[in-house]
């Protein structure tokens, strides 16, 4: 879904130029119709081709492709990714790519289904897309600079972050989201009457459709970060079941309708 997104974004901000999916034949034939992808090819044929390597799959998949990239990608290519977590795929695209540039990304957007039947040529607009390169001057190569200037013609707001901030700040604005969403669905499932509830169950547990197979990996990669954030969360919620009778909940409601605010303006 972000791969054929950001194909469809492309187009949509002119890009007139060969784009290639690699890919399972019915991913293929799906990204194909949606007009995100001109044709599919090995990952050899496509790689060599290309001036831009744009890694959108699982973060499993992201690692083991770049195992194999190295002896495949041109010289002036820029690789990059869609990666939720940052730390592990930036340690191993520095170790494995010689031949070419790698410099770690994550847009943040997304949605709960998958598939390029999914994809959203207007998904990245207004939207973070996080660049997590090891020097500052890795910004600034042609071909960075190229993909930059991609970015900002799709609508993308680009931020620059060091990978391990990246990896603890998502645990908590988007990871520990993901997890209470799920934890809430689990426990609200054992309800028989669910025609007895409000917008606010839609609301809270539109992210538990997402796929573990999609989530396994990215829990796996920033286990560390997201303990601490389910430790907070969880002291929290103690502390809010420990004064259900008293007045001392007043606070944690003001921190939460400010931040509820917060988000709003910036959205």
């Amino acid at each position: 879904m972000i791969g054929a997104s950001f194909g469809l974004a492309l187009r949509r901000a002119g890009f007139d130029g060969e784009i290639l999916g690699v890919s399972s034949p019915r991913a293929i034939e799906s990204a194909v119709e949606a007009g995100a992808i001109d044709s599919g090819a090995p990952l050899a044929d496509a790689v060599g081709q290309a001036d831009l390597v744009f890694l959108s799959s699982t973060i499993g998949r992201i690692l083991d492709t770049l195992r194999h990239l190295d002896p495949l990608v041109r010289r002036d290519a820029l690789v990059t990714d869609a990666g939720s977590t940052k730390c592990e795929i930036v340690d191993l695209a520095r170790q494995k790519l010689r031949r070419c540039q790698f410099l770690g990304g994550h847009p943040m957007a997304g949605k709960e289904t998958r598939g390029a039947a999914s994809a959203d040529a207007a998904l990245f607009a207004g939207r973070t897309w996080v660049l997590t390169p090891d020097e500052p001057d890795e910004l600034e190569t042609p071909a960075a600079r190229n993909f930059r200037g991609w970015l900002d013609g799709i609508g993308a707001r680009v931020m620059v972050l060091d990978s391990d901030e990246h990896d603890r700040v998502v645990s908590l604005t988007s990871h520990l989201p993901q997890l209470a969403s799920t934890a809430l669905a689990s426990v609200a499932g054992h309800v028989r009457r669910l025609e007895i509830s409000g917008s606010g169950l839609i609301d809270m547990t539109r992210l538990a459709a997402s796929s573990y197979d999609l989530w396994r990996d990215i829990l796996a990669t920033n286990s560390g970060y997201i303990d601490r954030a389910l430790a907070d969360y969880i002291q929290t919620l103690e502390h809010m079941r420990e004064n259900l009778r008293t007045r001392e909940l007043q606070l944690e409601f003001e921190r939460g309708s400010a931040l509820a605010s917060r988000l709003r303006q910036a959205m």
